[in-house]
């Protein structure tokens, strides 16, 4: 009987069938970055689960355990590790890992999510091709984000840390301040081209010698 060709089921076979939502930008991203000014790229695959559970019932308090707890309100973040749950609503988060937590990639997250909400009542969502992940950094990305978000962005206000659903570019995202001088904007896969060209024109003027 003739040997027939293994399944590409292994971790460099299905990452390699992936194409992210902004990955024709990515020439434009490393271009169009201002070392040590502001600089932008996608960070692409992430594991995104959508949660609806309300964090003081039986199945809440069981998700917590996995994911490292559940923000109480609006702008928080909880979590452990390198795994994070922004908060997105009352009774709703999002919970952002890396991209091997993924069960494609043989990761285990979405399912111990699963088998924590168990037959309590919410969901549990697989989100990872929903959005994608840009990730701003530097002294002017704050000016960047302030060409086209409505929120105080200044630290006495937006505070490192803090995750709020928002527009930029009048794109609606959900902005995470990673640090002092770091930002994750999570746009839907639909929005990523334009939301990617808007920051590359908003981050333009900084690759030029400032005018005296």
């Amino acid at each position: 009987m003739a040997e027939t060709a293994a399944p590409a089921t292994s971790y460099e076979n299905n990452l390699s069938l992936r194409v992210s939502p902004a990955a024709q930008l990515r020439a434009d991203f490393e271009t169009g970055s201002v070392p040590g000014v502001a600089e932008i790229s996608e960070v692409s695959f992430l594991t995104m689960v959508g949660l609806r559970v309300s964090r003081d019932s039986d199945a809440g308090q069981r998700i917590a355990s996995v994911t490292g707890g559940l923000p109480a309100a609006c702008g928080g973040v909880a979590g452990t590790g390198d795994t994070s749950v922004l908060w997105l609503g009352p009774q709703e988060f999002l919970v952002v890992a890396p991209r091997e937590a993924h069960e494609s990639l043989g990761g285990s997250l979405i399912q111990a999510l699963r088998e924590a909400l168990g037959d309590g009542e919410g969901q549990v969502v697989d989100l990872s091709a929903n959005r994608t992940t840009f990730e701003l950094t530097g002294p002017r990305a704050r000016a960047v984000l302030e060409k086209g978000c409505s929120l105080d962005l200044h630290p006495r206000v937006l505070k490192a840390g803090t995750a709020l659903s928002t527009e930029v570019g009048n794109i609606p995202v959900v902005l995470w301040k990673t640090g002092d001088q770091s930002y994750r904007i999570f746009p839907r896969a639909s929005f990523a081209d334009f939301l990617g060209r808007w920051l590359l024109d908003a981050m333009r003027e900084y690759a030029s010698p400032e005018v005296p």
